[in-house]
């Protein structure tokens, strides 16, 4: 395991510059960012030229790529255009991006997760049907209009939470915009638990653990559930990155000052080193999540062995 967890580590590593290299590309070479800055004005050019020397932008391409990786090694992120540091907003922003994406993840998988094993243990049934044409509707609704049709319901007309978040948010704060974030990716997991529980409910080793007397809680929990979790936690392994960098509906319906919030104000500013900074942050979450998933397939499945 040891072993296998090193190579995922320096495989990382080529995946991690070359999507770099692609992030860097779109964001440096297909715009200006010193015109952005100065929005319809034009710049002075020598003030243009000095404040291109100051961000390394009077440099080729390569080389600006090679200053920023460097830049990345040292843990620096780079300066925005307001002379604030990206990892300054980072410091701000992660965490309460984080503690909303745990309350999404976890409600994604507490109710999706046993709403599918009861569509999928009756499946053809009345429950079943009701289950998927629910699913197909959340699938179908635009997340800013359940974002803001829960937020005026529950907290603007029976003001049974907040209608907006605060900066220190705890997690029962975030639990009404968690749940917003979470319908989608609920849905899924819904469908994709049932999916799998209807195909394997019908295995030889079901069969096998009924035929020997095991009580019913048992074989559902210990063979039948274990073994349809393996797609369910890829789905939600790369969704864990998706839900930290597409919060910008959620974000700014609860006025939260997330990830999404601050890439929003950064490709809406024209704002570069924010950007890149903080798709850099998801993309190594992305890839530590990736490992993750592939060290929790061998706790489904003893099967798998990592060497």
């Amino acid at each position: 395991m040891g072993r296998y967890v090193i190579r995922r580590l320096l495989q990382m590593i080529p995946v991690f510059l070359g999507t770099m290299f692609l992030i860097f590309l779109m964001v440096y070479a297909l715009g200006d960012p010193v015109a952005a800055l100065f929005g319809d004005k034009a710049p002075d050019p020598a003030t243009a030229a000095r404040i291109r020397a100051e961000l390394y932008l009077d440099q080729p391409l390569w080389r600006q790529y090679l200053h920023y990786m460097e830049q990345i090694f040292r843990g620096d992120f780079g300066t925005a255009f307001n002379g604030q540091k990206v990892t300054e907003l980072m410091a701000t922003a992660f965490p309460v991006t984080l503690r909303l994406t745990l309350v999404a993840v976890a409600i994604e998988v507490a109710v999706g997760v046993a709403l599918g094993v009861v569509s999928g243990l009756r499946r053809g049934r009345s429950l079943d049907t009701g289950l998927l044409l629910l699913t197909l509707v959340v699938v179908s609704v635009p997340t800013f209009v359940t974002g803001y049709l829960l937020q005026f319901l529950l907290g603007v007309r029976w003001g049974l939470v907040r209608p907006s978040v605060s900066p220190s948010a705890g997690l029962g704060e975030l639990l009404l915009p968690g749940t917003v974030l979470a319908l989608v990716s609920l849905a899924y997991v819904t469908r994709l638990t049932r999916t799998s529980i209807a195909e394997n409910v019908r295995g030889d080793y079901v069969r096998t653990a009924v035929a020997k007397g095991l009580p019913r809680r048992r074989v559902i929990t210990r063979h039948l559930l274990r073994n349809s979790l393996i797609p369910v936690v890829t789905f939600i392994g790369t969704d864990i990155g998706t839900l930290m960098g597409g919060a910008i509906v959620t974000e700014r319906i609860f006025n939260i000052h997330g990830v999404g919030f601050q890439l929003y104000q950064g490709v809406l500013r024209n704002n570069a080193p924010t950007v890149v900074g903080f798709v850099t942050a998801l993309v190594i979450v992305f890839l530590l999540a990736s490992l993750l998933v592939d060290l929790v397939y061998a706790v489904l499945d003893p099967r798998i062995r990592y060497a």
